[in-house]
């Protein structure tokens, strides 16, 4: 099995990977974490094992005691793994102030999820442009250390966070450079695949993330796809991981299409951006999270996050954007008409979609190839 399979491997049995790392690693532990906000560096230089808590996109009734109909599917899905006992390899969960919606599933998680988990909580600031943002959440990266250091028992030194920001810039690098390889005409790897390779890396240990990464960068060297790319799309927007959905994009159509870059927290939002060491590292840290491509509840009051998605557009030489939005989610939903506009006014077609717990594959798959068609008549 190449590093690629395993990428989906390790998706697919995320339980089975926690589990194993922790019969090698006795004495640390492990915490989901609601949000790409938390600073994993901290929790990892203490020992900790920081992994992404996600849902399974299944129908599910087990939530609807703890957490308004009205919120979105995501929430509702990530809520109901741990009713249903399915993350109980946990021995903590961290939220970072991230949405109201999954602020709202971490504290039913914390009230009724059996056993009982450590409950950390980072508050990252809402208005990240603030000129005391990165003074505010460099206090929480302080307290958060100080939490992690008493749960485990030992002291976190300055040794063990460079060997901790070491280890996630240098995942943070060898995934920018597979992401490189998908500006070729037709990229030896694929935009499932990718979603695999990223979602993977938030889920296990940065370290042997980085060994798969390695490895893959190998494979795809001389690695040619027997596809047609046909048109090359950027998705934009919520949380996505629905393997049907970009399964459907990229082979379940009779138009042929890439998706070749993305923008969104299962993605380029999650890991672009390093940390740039300097002698205050819990300040350094802070830096990073602040500076990094905003999620859109935090993008204001000027929209940072839609120059650099126009620039990896460009850059990645996308024909067409899929904005994609979960089903009430309100940054997004009040983000994406500006989002569209300011696309549209730079030349580059946009087609809406709104995610559920699951999708509607036949009626998407319509509407995407009508997205396409159009675009290849514009080139015509």
């Amino acid at each position: 099995m190449g590093a690629i399979e395993k990428f989906q491997e390790i998706y697919e049995n995320r339980g089975d990977y926690i589990r194993g790392w922790k019969e090698k690693n006795p004495d640390g532990k492990v915490i989901g974490c609601f949000c790409t906000y938390v600073p994993e560096e901290i929790a990892y230089a203490g020992g900790v094992l920081t992994t992404r808590l996600l849902g399974s996109h299944e129908i599910e009734d087990a939530t609807a005691p703890h957490i308004f109909g009205m919120f979105c599917p995501f929430c509702r899905d990530v809520l109901a793994q741990g009713l249903k006992g399915r993350a109980n390899y946990l021995d903590g969960i961290c939220d970072a102030n991230c949405c109201m919606h999954l602020l709202q599933a971490f504290e039913a998680w914390a009230l009724n999820v059996k056993p009982e988990p450590k409950v950390f909580r980072v508050d990252m600031p809402c208005q990240v442009q603030n000129p005391h943002a990165i003074q505010f959440l460099t206090g929480e990266a302080e307290c958060f250390k100080k939490d992690i250091e008493e749960w485990m028992g030992k002291k976190i030194t300055n040794d063990d966070l460079d060997r901790a920001i070491d280890v996630f810039n240098e995942n943070r690098r060898l995934m920018k450079q597979i992401y490189e390889l998908r500006k070729a005409d037709n990229p030896p790897i694929t935009g499932l695949e990718c979603m695999y390779m990223v979602v993977s890396g938030q889920l296990m240990d940065k370290k042997d993330h980085n060994v798969l990464l390695k490895e893959a960068l190998k494979e795809l060297k001389n690695r040619k796809l027997d596809r047609d790319p046909g048109t090359r799309l950027m998705i934009i927007g919520s949380e996505n991981d629905d393997v049907e959905f970009i399964s459907m994009l990229e082979s379940g159509m009779t138009l042929p299409s890439t998706v070749v870059i993305d923008e969104m927290c299962t993605g380029t939002r999650a890991f672009w951006e390093e940390v740039i060491p300097k002698e205050n590292r819990m300040e350094a840290i802070a830096e990073r999270y602040i500076n990094r491509t905003p999620c859109p509840a935090k993008d204001f009051p000027n929209r940072i996050r839609f120059q650099r998605a126009l620039k990896f557009a460009k850059e990645w030489n996308v024909e067409g954007v899929l904005t994609l939005q979960q089903k009430f989610c309100d940054p997004h939903e009040l983000d994406i008409p500006s989002l569209r506009k300011f696309f549209e006014e730079n030349g580059l077609k946009t087609y809406f979609l709104e995610l559920d717990v699951t999708v509607p594959v036949g009626q998407f798959s319509t509407r995407v190839e009508a997205f396409i068609e159009s675009l290849m008549l514009d080139i015509i």
